[in-house]
């Protein structure tokens, strides 16, 4: 296995696709002559040329639409959307269009489309570039989301994407491509649904995703060490659907869970999986399930408040204690 950055991986699924098929092709801002803000793209606009590695103008909704169009008729569009908070800008062509085309057609059209934006708190980028938006593509019917929370799935679930015959919109994080993780050599394609036990434990459940799980990962090796509590980490890398039979699964064996999210509570991914919970596995639980989530606040600019905004591992740390009775 090769060593590659999180971003590294991206660009090794772009260029693996594109030299698959001829019909793949990416577009966005800076994607192409500047080879992306991160790098995703970096020198495909050279191998590729100008007609499947497209520079846009800033105009999220104009430059969706384009690409979902082109879908109908088979191309296979990865859209780079730069920050998530733009992605407001095209959620009209992503909902009303792409998610929706297979269903109003009778399935005589679809729109095999891929969508890549970047979102979370970067270190001071303000609250107009920090935006965690998953709880909202999640909740629209026809749309597959998936947020890879180390290398290998960054490439995995890229490549499963693309060849799709669903939109995908693929969460990433900005803070998390220069993480270094083991990739295989040979091609690798990672499920689009599904969930993943990180580390296993018997007394509680950490559910984190995408940059998340890094804090659960972290606070499980301090709740053991320090505390002699055995958490199980379950990577949630589909958010729709969500695997509730993983869920379930867990929740079975250690009877409580803390849910982590960077994403602010209201209407998020943790109220949806303390909704499965409750209806899948209620009699299990010994402790009514905690999330541990960003305030409600738009994301400060100011450091030390962007830091007191947002989670990370000691919040975990601190939920499951008290849920022990231990703080």
């Amino acid at each position: 296995m090769a060593e590659m950055m999180y971003w590294e991986g991206l660009r090794r699924a772009h260029d693996e696709e594109m030299t698959r098929d001829p019909l793949v092709i990416c577009m966005g801002e800076d994607i192409g002559v500047a080879g992306g803000t991160y790098k995703a793209t970096k020198d495909l606009y050279e191998k590729f040329g100008e007609k499947r590695v497209m520079d846009t103008p800033i105009s999220e909704g104009g430059y969706t639409g384009l690409g979902i169009g082109a879908s109908f008729i088979g191309i296979r569009p990865i859209i780079e959307i730069m920050s998530v908070n733009f992605a407001w800008l095209a959620m009209d062509q992503m909902f009303n269009s792409a998610a929706k085309v297979r269903y109003m057609s009778g399935g005589q059209l679809t729109a095999p489309c891929v969508f890549r934006s970047a979102g979370g708190a970067a270190h001071q980028l303000g609250a107009q570039h920090s935006a965690r938006m998953e709880k909202v593509f999640m909740g629209v019917a026809g749309l597959r989301v998936v947020t890879p929370s180390n290398p290998k799935q960054a490439y995995g679930m890229l490549k499963s994407a693309v060849r799709s015959d669903d939109p995908v919109f693929i969460y990433e994080h900005e803070l998390m491509y220069n993480m270094k993780g083991e990739i295989p050599d040979e091609e690798y394609f990672h499920p689009l649904e599904g969930s993943e036990v990180t580390r296993s434990g018997a007394d509680v459940t950490l559910f984190g995703y995408n940059i998340s799980v890094h804090w659960c990962l972290k606070a499980a090796e301090i709740l053991e060490k320090q505390h002699g509590i055995s958490a199980e980490v379950v990577d949630l890398y589909a958010l729709a659907p969500l695997d509730r039979a993983g869920i379930k699964k867990s929740i079975s064996k250690t009877h409580r869970a803390v849910i982590a999210e960077e994403d602010e509570a209201p209407v998020g991914v943790g109220s949806e999986i303390i909704a499965i919970i409750n209806e899948e596995c209620f009699f299990e639980l010994d402790a009514a399930p905690v999330r541990v989530h960003s305030a409600l606040v738009p994301q400060p600019y100011n450091h030390t408040l962007e830091k007191a905004a947002i989670p990370d591992h000691q919040d975990v740390v601190n939920a499951v204690l008290k849920m022990f009775g231990k703080a």
